[in-house]
């Protein structure tokens, strides 16, 4: 008898095809995306996400250092004040939207 798990091919044993990763596309969600500034490692990236996270409605948070730039998921508009505040509780800095 085979294995029919599929392991390591774009189809799973439920017959739906993936390519193995996996994202955070929220179907039906806002996505928002924020420029903070002082942001350098990945430290900040998790202070910040942390942060923004505990705010009600949002579903995926994505910070980057490099880019200053942070990926909000939500199942509705945020807000702005209510993520200025959030991320000026974790230290930073929110210039605006990207």
């Amino acid at each position: 008898m085979t294995d029919q798990t599929n392991s390591g091919s774009c189809c799973s044993p439920a017959g739906s095809c993936h390519s193995g990763t996996t994202t955070d596309v929220q179907v039906g969600g806002v996505s928002t995306v924020y420029k903070v500034a002082g942001m350098t490692c990945g430290h900040c990236e998790g202070a910040v996400s942390q942060e923004i996270s505990a705010l009600a409605g949002v579903t995926s948070v994505t910070a980057l250092a490099a880019s200053g730039e942070v990926t909000v998921v939500s199942a509705a508009p945020l807000d702005e004040e209510a993520v200025r505040a959030a991320v000026d509780e974790a230290g930073y800095e929110l210039v605006g939207t990207a």
